[in-house]
């Protein structure tokens, strides 16, 4: 029944509008016009000059009948016409989809045709694949084909397109009256998951998470204006995190990079004055393990943000010696990148480095605009006891989620039962409520009726000085069904056999967890520095067992 508060107080035009990051660039470029926007090389752009390029693609793109509902998808590595993207093509009311530059043409393929996409923007970089992946499309919809054109790059590249990017941005009209959506559910982003099986899914992100995610991100690193951004990440993972639109907010300086190497990478922050960065583990690691001589002169106080996996206390060491203050988060595709964030206490700061690594190392509390995010019982849906030992699920609730996945129903219906998205990654929830991971469901080994994390024989791992990435898969045995099998990338010079590295696992484990196999060499990795565990399983069977 309605109430008094519900009489002659309807939602109008003065009362209400929707949420959308797009209101953030807007803001931007009118009371910062000429504050530092992009940096690219010899190239600077300020928010205004951004903001009205963002403006000439959103209406060229209207002029080519793109408009709401439509995909228009980018294959563009951490360039400014990728920071473009993410506000001109949603000014068009476009879905933007993000491809990963490091996938192959079949999935390529797979993902223009399932997007439905009719329009692509190509880096000449990436021009080979796309052009085997338009050949491969099976639904002959028509599509508009956009090179980008990069002094950076190194050469012209193919031209694989009927137009260029810069002639396509320069018909459009830089005063372009876009709209924000009519609802704030409205689709702003198309994502797809690195599926290991069969297709990747579609991750679905409307306007309203996009904003308020955006503004999560400023609350869990207190960011101040203008802060100078390193994008080590690559935007097309989960939107950059939505730091792209982040900045927007406070009118901050995207310093682009093309690759991610660790002397690219000092050069910059030395060069811009960079406040904040984030990445995975191997981004921060190839700091950490960079020659002395490229650290020099390193600012103090850089914010480090890492997930994709716990860091290690070495690394933790690391940073803290270079004088960067590293925070870390965790979370999904599917809850728009980071959607937890583990808060340091000023009391930790007293702890010696393995304490500090420890609490550190946690994937922590629910982001200030995700509305829950815990450990449960997957089958009750009930929370787990909080102890630290009884393991769960760990689930998500709240603006920072998904939409759903594209044309797939049953999977969407699957990852929100019960009201909660369930994530898949296994989980114990401590007194004070931080979570920490213990392993993805696929990933648990169990030898001889024995459950044993990865992620515990991966921590133990990293504590050998020579270690410089582990991974640890189940490897198939005849007698206790499955055993561990550690697959380990060692530091630059370093030198270590396989019997070595078990006697150091002994000290730090039960015999049971002890990896039986040990391989050495290079571990493949995604483009965003996760270590690729599927294609390790692959190995595992084959890998050569070692008495322990």
């Amino acid at each position: 029944m309605p109430s008094i508060f519900d009489q002659d107080l309807p939602r109008n035009e003065a009362n209400f509008t929707p949420l959308s990051p797009l209101s953030f660039i807007a803001r931007a470029a009118e009371i910062y016009p000429q504050q530092l926007a992009v940096v690219h090389g010899g190239l600077r752009r300020t928010w205004a000059q951004l903001y009205a390029r963002c403006r000439q693609l959103a209406a060229s793109l209207a002029a080519h009948g793109v408009g709401r509902g439509d995909t228009v998808a980018v294959m563009l590595p951490n360039t400014p016409p990728m920071v473009e993207a993410h506000f001109g093509i949603p000014m068009s009311g476009a879905v933007l989809n993000a491809l990963n530059t490091r996938l192959d043409p079949e999935t390529i393929a797979f993902m223009l045709d399932h997007g439905e996409a009719r329009v692509v923007i190509v880096d000449p970089e990436f021009a080979p694949v796309m052009k085997k992946a338009l050949a491969l499309r099976k639904s002959g919809r028509e599509m508009l084909v956009i090179d980008v054109a990069d002094e950076l790059f190194g050469g012209p590249g193919e031209r694989i397109g009927a137009l260029s990017y810069d002639e396509f941005v320069a018909a459009g009209d830089p005063e372009f009256a876009w709209r924000l959506p009519e609802d704030e559910w409205d689709a702003i982003a198309l994502n797809y998951t690195s599926g290991t099986t069969g297709n990747p899914k579609g991750v679905v992100y409307h306007h309203r998470g996009a904003a308020v995610n955006a503004i999560s991100n400023i609350l869990e690193w207190d960011m101040p204006k203008h802060p100078v951004y390193l994008w080590t990440l690559p935007m097309f993972h989960a939107n950059g995190w939505c730091f792209l639109w982040t900045l927007a907010a406070r009118a901050g300086v995207n310093v682009c990079l093309r690759r991610v190497e660790a002397q690219a990478i000092t050069d910059a922050i030395k060069a811009h004055g960079v406040t904040h960065y984030c990445g995975a583990p191997i981004v921060h690691g190839m700091l950490v393990n960079a020659p002395d001589e490229m650290k020099q002169g390193l600012p103090k106080g850089v914010k480090a943000m890492v997930a994709g996996a716990a860091p290690p206390a070495s690394m933790i060491e690391g940073m803290e010696r270079l004088g960067f203050d590293i925070t870390h988060v965790y979370g999904l595709t599917e809850v728009y990148g980071p959607a937890t964030v583990c808060p340091k206490h000023d009391e930790w700061n007293a702890l010696d480095i393995g304490e500090r690594a420890r609490l550190n190392a946690r994937q922590g509390v629910r982001y200030h605009l995700q509305e829950d995010a815990r450990v449960l019982d997957p089958q009750t849906l009930q929370p787990v006891p909080l102890d630290g030992e009884t393991m769960g699920e760990i689930m998500f609730r709240g603006n920072v989620t998904m939409k759903g996945y594209l044309k797939n129903a049953k999977a969407t219906q699957e990852a929100f039962e019960g009201g909660w998205f369930h994530t898949g990654d296994l989980a114990v929830q401590y007194p004070d409520g931080y979570i920490k991971i213990k392993d993805r469901s696929k990933d648990i080994i169990i030898s001889g009726g024995e459950n044993i994390s990865s992620i515990e024989v991966e921590d133990a791992l990293y504590r050998h000085p020579a270690v410089l990435a582990a991974a640890v898969v189940a490897k198939p045995d005849p007698k206790w069904g499955e055993t561990p099998c550690a697959f380990i990338e060692l530091k630059a010079g370093a030198s270590v056999t396989a019997e070595e590295i078990v006697a150091h696992c002994k000290k730090h484990l039960a015999g049971f967890k002890v990896p039986r196999a040990v391989v050495f060499g290079e571990l493949p990795k995604t483009s965003t520095g996760k270590i690729q565990k599927f294609e390790l399983r692959k190995q595992a069977g084959s890998a050569k067992a070692i008495d322990v």
